[in-house]
Formats: C-alpha cells, structure tokens, sequence
C-alpha cells in the first residue's frame, strides 16, 4: 500500500515531535512545519495526501491557511487541530475548508482512525460531477450551485458533502444518525447542533426555488424534496 503523506501545521514543538514519531510508526510520511506560511510554501512545493492542521498559529493561523489551499486544490483532506469548541469556531473551520477536526488534547489512536477514515472517503472518491434540483444546477466537484445558469454561491465543504448525501437520497428520508457517523465520526449533541447549523444554510441557499426543500423529519432526520 502506498504510504500517505502527511503535512503537519503545529507551532508546539513537542507535541508535534509525539505526533509526527506516531504517525511515522504507523506507515505515514510526515513532514511538519510551524506555522500556515511555511505550510503554503510547502504544499506548493510537494503532493500532500492529507493535512493536520493546528488553529492557532503564528503568522497565519490554520482557518487562513486552508482557505489559500482550497483556492487551488478542493480535494485534499483537512483535520483541523483545536484548543476551541465553540459551535461557532468549529463551523468556521468546516467553512474555511475543513474536513474534520479533533480538540485538544487528543488520543493519538483517534487521530490515527480519523486520518485514516479521511483517507479512505478520498479514496472512494465521487463519480458524479453535476446535478439538477429544480432550478439549481449542483456541481461537486466545483462546491457551486448555479440557479438558472448563474453562479448562486460557493459552497463550504461540509456543505457540500452534506448537500451531496441529500442529493443521493433525494425524496428519501436521511438518517441524522448515519449522516453525523459518516461525515462528523460522532452522534453527539454538539456534533447534531453543528449539523442542524448547516442544513439551515443549505436551506438558505436553496431558497429562490420554492419547489426544492429540506423538511425535517422529527426524531429522524431530514429529507431533500424537489
């Protein structure tokens, strides 16, 4: 199997010694850096599977950094690392482009189960590149919703992974349990309020079609009818 190759953005110097020592120990090829600046220059210099990332950081903190490399690159995957977990600040992560996070302090083996899970849905990949809902036109791969051939708005990527499990159960009812494990790897309340403040947004970018709606179903989820 081809080793994955990390970017680890960390300021704290010891623990980023017992995490790069760990991940090494399992398979990984880690390359770590101390702040976002030097992460941009380094991911513009090498090909990166994957990217742990610590919020707080000197020069360019973790959100700045991964909102400059979804500019060019939408695919890589982001674990954010955080002493913070405010509603607020965890969605702020998701909206700068994060996949996941983990707060401080941490178990290495989850980290290593997230990395890993990470890992796999990128390997999984998608095979479906554009949608119609209504009148909205849902690219994925782009994270765009164009209504009536104009660009509507950009998508965050926990919308858009949230968007797309929707869409592939268009008119069904989606499991809010099953949709927390997948793209959240925990059914917690904090995890639920988390997820119930994206689909009100997704609400609101779906708004201008009256025949496209995200109903709750109480005490089970939701379900996307067109």
């Amino acid at each position: 199997m081809k080793q994955a190759k990390v970017l680890l953005l960390e300021d704290e110097l010891q623990l980023a010694k017992i995490v790069s020592e760990s991940l090494r120990t399992r398979g990984f090829v880690v390359t770590h850096v101390v702040n976002g600046v030097l992460g941009t220059e380094a991911i513009r210099k090498n090909d990166f599977d994957i990217c742990i990332v610590d919020v707080m950081m000197p020069f360019m903190d973790g959100f700045t950094f991964v909102e400059q490399v979804r500019k060019t690159d939408k695919q890589i995957p982001v674990l954010f690392l955080t002493a913070k977990s405010q509603t607020d600040d965890v969605i702020k992560g998701y909206e700068a482009g994060g996949n996941d996070y983990l707060k401080k302090p941490f178990s290495l083996e989850e980290l290593i189960l997230r990395l890993n899970e990470l890992l796999r849905r990128k390997a999984s990949g998608q095979t479906q590149v554009s949608t119609v809902i209504g009148q909205y036109t849902f690219d994925m791969n782009k994270q765009e919703l164009r209504l009536s051939g104009r660009l509507s708005c950009k998508l965050s990527h926990r919308e858009n992974e949230l968007l797309t499990l929707l869409i592939q159960h268009k008119n069904q009812v989606l499991d809010r349990k099953a949709v927390l494990l997948k793209l959240w790897g925990d059914d917690n309340f904090f995890n639920t309020r988390t997820m119930d403040v994206f689909i009100t947004k997704l609400r609101k970018h779906l708004r201008h079609d009256p025949s496209v709606e995200i109903i709750n179903i109480r005490g089970v989820g939701y379900k996307l009818t067109v």
